[in-house]
C-alpha cells in the first residue's frame, strides 16, 4: 500500500466516513470494518441493522484466514406453535423492470445475529475500545443522517413494511409521510442503545429484559422467535472456501452458505470457456449459459436488502462484511429502534423450512482475491440472487480483461433469473442480439440496484463504490 492509512468501499459516504475515522485513531482493518457497520446499521437501515445476520471474512497480515458467520437462525425452540399459522404480511417491491414478492410481520423474523457478531469480532480480532467503534453511529442515530437519493428511494420501496408499527412510523415517518430526500433521519432509541452497549454488551437483548419483551410479542403476535432462540445463540468461526481462478487464489464464504459454493462453480466453469473480447457476444453468451447452468444447481438462498464493507489497512490486514437484514419485519425490539429481519420472508421462504436453531442458508459471499499470497482484492455486493452474478462480473473484468476495478465495477451486467435474462443498458446491439437469439431477454433502461451493489478495494489504494447503490469509496491518509 501506499503511504496511506487504508482503503474503504461501501454503501454510504457516512458509513466510510466512520471507517476512516477508526483508522486515523490507530484501528485496524477489523475496528474499521466494525465502525461501519455500526455506522451502515444507522445509514442504511434499508439494508442492515442490528437485528439481522452477516458474515465477516478476516485476513490478518500473517495470512491467518476466518469467516465468521453470524447469520440467523431458524427460530422455534422450545415453542409448540405450528408454524403455519404465524403472521405474514406479504410485500410486492416493484423494480423499474421487475417485480420480487417478500413478506414481513412477525412470522418473518430468524434468529438475528449482527449485534453477537460484531460483539464476537471486537472480542477477537479489534485494537480499540468498544465505545470508540460505536462513536461514529451513535452521532449519526442521535444528530441524524441526511437521505441521499439512493436510500430515500429504497426506503419509499419498503415504506409497506417499515411502517407497519407504530414505533416504525415515528421514525421513518414521522410527519405521517415518507422521509424525501435532504431530510433527516434520526433514531434517538437507536442512539441510547448504542452509547449503552459498552457496559451491557448486548445482554439484555439475548438473554435480559429486552429478550423477555420479544419473546413476549412474537407469542401475542404469532411470532416463531423464542427466548431460547436469543440465549442459544452463537456466531461460528470457519474456514474459508478456497479456490483458483486465471492463477489467482480466492477465499470465499463456505457452506452452509450458498454463495461461495456457486460462485466457485460459476469460475470453474467459466474457467473451461473461451471468452473473446469482454463484452463481445462470444463472451456475454458463454457468461449466460454458465449462470443458467448454475442457477439449476442453486437451492433458494435467503437475504434480500444487504450491503458491504471491504477495507484494507496498511500493515496488510483485510476485511469482507456482508450484512443483511432482509427487507426488514416491520417489527422494532420495544424501546431501541432496531427492526429484526425478515429472513423467513423471503420469495421463496427457504429458512422457513429449516429445523429450529439451524443456520439459514445466504448467497451473501464476502471474497478475497489473493496474488502470491498477498491480498490483490477484497470486495463483496449486496443484491440478494443477483449477489453471485455481480461478483462473477467484477471478478472477471480485472481477472479475464484486466480492468481497472472501478471500470469492472461499473461495466454493464446481465442475471439470468431463472426465466429470464435481465441486461443492464449499455450492452452492444450485436451482443444484446445474440443473448436474445439464445435466451428470454428484458432489457432495462436505467442502471438499477436489482444488479447488486459491489463495494471493492485494492490495498495499492484503488477502490470503487458502486454507483448503483451510491456506494463510496475513501483512501484514508
Amino acid at each position: 500500500m501506499s503511504d496511506s492509512l487504508g482503503v474503504v468501499a461501501t454503501g454510504h459516504p457516512e458509513v466510510s466516513a466512520a471507517a476512516a475515522e477508526v483508522l486515523r485513531a490507530g484501528g485496524n482493518a477489523f475496528d474499521a470494518a466494525l465502525a461501519a457497520g455500526f455506522a451502515a446499521a444507522v445509514a442504511e437501515p434499508m439494508f442492515t441493522s442490528l437485528g439481522g445476520g452477516g458474515f465477516l471474512l478476516a485476513r490478518s497480515a500473517d495470512g491467518q484466514a476466518r469467516v465468521f458467520d453470524f447469520f440467523v437462525d431458524a427460530p422455534g425452540r422450545g415453542d409448540s406453535m405450528p408454524r403455519g399459522e404465524s403472521h405474514f404480511v406479504p410485500v410486492t417491491v416493484r423494480f423499474p423492470a421487475s417485480e420480487q414478492v417478500f413478506h414481513a410481520g412477525l412470522g418473518s423474523v430468524a434468529v438475528p445475529g449482527t449485534l453477537a457478531g460484531f460483539l464476537h469480532v471486537h472480542r477477537r480480532l479489534a485494537r480499540l475500545p468498544l465505545a470508540a467503534l460505536l462513536a461514529p453511529a451513535l452521532r449519526l442515530a442521535r444528530d441524524g443522517v441526511l437521505l441521499n437519493a439512493h436510500q430515500a428511494y429504497v426506503q419509499g420501496l419498503l415504506e409497506p413494511i417499515i411502517t407497519l408499527s407504530a414505533a416504525g412510523r415515528a421514525i421513518y415517518t414521522p410527519e405521517g409521510r415518507g422521509l424525501r430526500q435532504g431530510e433527516r433521519l434520526v433514531n434517538a432509541l437507536l442512539a441510547d442503545f448504542l452509547e449503552e452497549l459498552p457496559q451491557q454488551r448486548g445482554r439484555d437483548l439475548y438473554g435480559g429484559e429486552l429478550a423477555h419483551a420479544v419473546a413476549r410479542d412474537m407469542r401475542a403476535g404469532q411470532g416463531l422467535l423464542t427466548q431460547a432462540d436469543l440465549a442459544g445463540y452463537a456466531v461460528v468461526e470457519r474456514e474459508p472456501l478456497a479456490c483458483r481462478y486465471r492463477g489467482h487464489g480466492l477465499l470465499m464464504n463456505p457452506q452452509p452458505s450458498l454463495g461461495g459454493p456457486l460462485i466457485a462453480r460459476t469460475l470453474s466453469l467459466l474457467e473451461s470457456r473461451e471468452l473473446g473480447s469482454r463484452g463481445s457476444p462470444q463472451h456475454l453468451c458463454a457468461l449466460a449459459a454458465v449462470m443458467a447452468e448454475v442457477e439449476r444447481l442453486r437451492v433458494p438462498p435467503a437475504a434480500g436488502g444487504t450491503t458491504h464493507v471491504s477495507v484494507c489497512d496498511a500493515a496488510g490486514n483485510a476485511a469482507s462484511l456482508s450484512l443483511s437484514n432482509g427487507e426488514g419485519s416491520g417489527y422494532l425490539v420495544p424501546g431501541t429502534g432496531i427492526m429484526l429481519n425478515n429472513m423467513l420472508g423471503e420469495d421463496d421462504l427457504q429458512g422457513f423450512h429449516a429445523s429450529p436453531g439451524e443456520r439459514v442458508g445466504s448467497m451473501m459471499s464476502p471474497t478475497l482475491v489473493l496474488a502470491e499470497d498477498r491480498v490483490r482484492l477484497v470486495l463483496g455486493s449486496g443484491g440478494s440472487k443477483r449477489i453471485r452474478s455481480a461478483i462473477v462480473q467484477v471478478l472477471g473484468g480485472v481477472l479475464d480483461f484486466g480492468a481497472g476495478l472501478r471500470e469492472a465495477v461499473e461495466a454493464p451486467r446481465i442475471h439470468w433469473d431463472g426465466e429470464v435474462l435481465q441486461a443492464e443498458p449499455g450492452l452492444a446491439s450485436e451482443a444484446l442480439a445474440a443473448l436474445g437469439h439464445e435466451w428470454p431477454l428484458n432489457t432495462w433502461d436505467e442502471r438499477n440496484l436489482y444488479f447488486g451493489g459491489v463495494h471493492a478495494v485494492d490495498p495499492g489504494g484503488e477502490g470503487a463504490g458502486d454507483p448503483r447503490r451510491e456506494g463510496h469509496c475513501e483512501v484514508v491518509d
